[in-house]
């Protein structure tokens, strides 16, 4: 592994591999680098938006994604076995007109066999442990399996997750709050197979629950919980399922494949750049897992800012243009921050009058096709295009 660079990124996680990429493909010099000695294997997100596919599309990658995953036009919200809200994706101002469900880890695998394809490396094994950035360069130490060493970069990015070293090594803030609730993750498979194809998002005064097709016959399992603790296991997903889920004919859970319990936070980075710092997915937002906003946020930090960094490396373009980035992203992450916090508040309404009222708006809601059309354009991501598409002209590339 060489020690000088124009690019390091931190973390090889969906963000970094999809920088990683861009950078590869524009033929920028760089090093991508990871802690973990092994890729993800676990799924975690399982949802790709609208916006986020249109983004990846440059990489080559989208063909590889829609094969491994599964197409789904719908999203409904339910209080147990009465439907309030139901948004169709098929009307979207898209090329793909709906939510694609596909594993995090297989994500990952995709992205990765396309970076290798094109002559890049995930240097596995590599932490990075002290980060000093000075006028001439940033020097990064890390921890290899031959031991230290310093890798010097004239950029540094952190796509290094919420406790993010990149991050901490500049003056960027990172503020905000955790949720009073923890969150369960699972993905399951059902002894019958349900026949429902959409994502479904049911309330309950026990507390919400999301059940999600995957490809495989299994079904992602969202759910909030009051106290964290152990690892939830078939009994204990099939209890949530009981008390939250369709009242009659609910789903019989047949195995765990896995599952996770989690706390949430809602911060954003107050800034995303610091001189030659930059910081991107988790590392610059985290939220609730609400709409399945969070890696497709960070997925689109990258390609952007894949997109600004071959501009002005390979294309000299002026420095300028970098803080572009923040400026673009930043936004789109308060937005993202203000949905999923809007959804989370109306899945952990508490008190019967609260709740009855909650149903009833939506359910007018549901009969207002351009609020309806709105919605799916926020969950989708196509609302925030234009902080996604930077020109110098001050054109949009939508």
């Amino acid at each position: 592994m060489k020690t000088q660079t124009e690019i390091l990124v931190v973390g090889a996680g969906p963000t970094g591999l999809a920088l990683a990429t861009a950078l590869q493909q524009a033929g920028i010099d760089h090093l991508l680098i990871d802690r973990q000695v092994i890729g993800q294997s676990l799924s975690r997100a399982g949802v790709i938006h609208a916006h986020t596919l249109e983004m990846l599309e440059p990489l080559g990658v989208v063909p590889d994604m829609l094969a491994a995953g599964m197409a789904i036009t719908r999203f409904g919200v339910r209080d147990r076995r009465h439907r309030l809200l139901s948004i169709d994706f098929t009307g979207l101002p898209s090329r793909h007109p709906y939510v694609l469900m596909l594993p995090q880890d297989v994500t990952e695998r995709i992205l990765t066999d396309r970076l290798v394809a094109l002559g890049g490396v995930v240097h596995r094994g590599v932490e990075a442990i002290a980060v000093a950035q000075d006028a001439a360069d940033v020097t990064v130490r890390v921890s290899t399996p031959e031991g230290e060493r310093e890798i010097h970069a004239r950029y540094v990015v952190g796509g290094d997750g919420m406790h993010s070293l990149v991050r901490a090594a500049s003056d960027i803030a990172f503020e905000g709050s955790s949720y009073e609730e923890s969150f369960v993750l699972a993905d399951v498979s059902f002894a019958q197979p349900t026949t429902e194809k959409e994502v479904s998002l049911y309330f309950s005064p026990a507390g919400m629950v999301v059940v999600a097709p995957l490809p495989g016959a299994r079904y992602r399992i969202v759910a909030t919980h009051r106290h964290g603790g152990d690892t939830p296991d078939r009994a204990a997903v099939q209890t949530l399922l009981d008390t939250r889920g369709p009242e009659t004919d609910g789903p019989t859970v047949r195995e765990v494949h896995w599952s996770s319990t989690f706390r949430v936070h809602h911060r954003v980075a107050d800034r995303y750049r610091d001189r030659r710092l930059f910081v991107m997915g988790d590392a610059a937002h985290v939220h609730s897992p609400a709409g399945g906003q969070g890696m497709n946020a960070g997925i689109v930090d990258a390609v952007l800012l894949g997109d600004l960094l071959a501009r002005v490396i390979v294309g000299g373009e002026p420095e300028k243009l970098l803080n572009l980035y923040g400026e673009l992203r930043r936004p789109a992450a308060q937005a993202v921050l203000d949905l999923s916090g809007r959804l989370t508040h109306l899945a952990l309404m508490r008190g019967r009058l609260r709740r009855r009222i909650r149903n009833l708006l939506l359910r007018m809601i549901d009969r207002l096709p351009r609020i309806k059309a709105k919605i799916a354009l926020q969950l989708s991501g196509i609302a925030r295009r234009r902080f996604a598409a930077a020109m110098t002209d001050g054109s949009r590339r939508w």
